[in-house]
């Protein structure tokens, strides 16, 4: 029992890191396709200097650049929902004047108040105003603790939630994706969550079963 326990403890962890691996590539996914960019253009990272003196590249989950949105409607439409964002977040007029798109950080869930993981986020937005980009926490579900939220927010991140019927891009993960975005990421979740409910549960049994000794 003390196994099974065990391997379930440490199997759980690994699904909610694979649903938000998988959310990860399926939001680039969906941004690339709707945005029309390119693999390219949806990925961003940067090199820091370690004290040992080696390089080690960091990277996030998505970008958009919004100089390689073709469409006009839709370059003006992710534009204003930057402007917006910034004047929630008293990003300054003359900061604001100077981005050139949004960089990404996306999450299945946010259930612990790691403070590692906290500092590196908040160095990764840092580091990305002085790349000229607008950072933003896009969060899959409502599992978040206030606190935390708060914390980001007051580091000038973007923080969007898995919130639904909200009718506001600028705090629903869903309502962004639908408005500023153009894809429906709620009715695919929605279409297939017989498949992945399945899936998931298959899974979980396996971890909760004792093995035969």
């Amino acid at each position: 029992m003390m196994y099974a326990a065990h391997k379930a403890a440490g199997g759980m962890t690994s699904i909610y890191r694979q649903i938000g691996i998988g959310g990860e590539k399926f939001f680039r996914s969906a941004m690339k396709d709707a945005l029309g960019l390119s693999e390219d253009d949806v990925k961003w990272s940067y090199n820091v200097l370690l004290p040992s003196g080696k390089t080690r590249t960091l990277y996030l989950d998505g970008r958009v650049p919004l100089d390689k949105i073709s469409d006009k409607t839709k370059r003006n439409r992710f534009h204003n929902w930057m402007k917006d964002s910034a004047n929630l977040l008293g990003v300054d007029a003359n900061v604001f004047s100077t981005l050139t798109g949004t960089i990404f950080e996306i999450r299945q869930g946010y259930k612990s108040k790691d403070s590692k993981r906290q500092n590196a986020d908040i160095a990764n937005a840092a580091t990305a105003y002085t790349r000229a980009y607008l950072p933003c926490a896009v969060i899959l579900s409502t599992q978040i603790d206030g606190d935390i939220l708060l914390r980001y927010q007051s580091e000038k991140w973007a923080a969007l939630i898995g919130l639904e019927g909200e009718n506001n891009p600028l705090i629903s993960t869903y309502d962004f994706m639908r408005d500023v975005v153009g894809y429906d990421l709620a009715a695919f979740f929605k279409r297939n969550r017989k498949v992945l409910r399945a899936e998931i549960t298959s899974v979980l049994k396996a971890l909760l079963t004792m093995e035969a000794s």
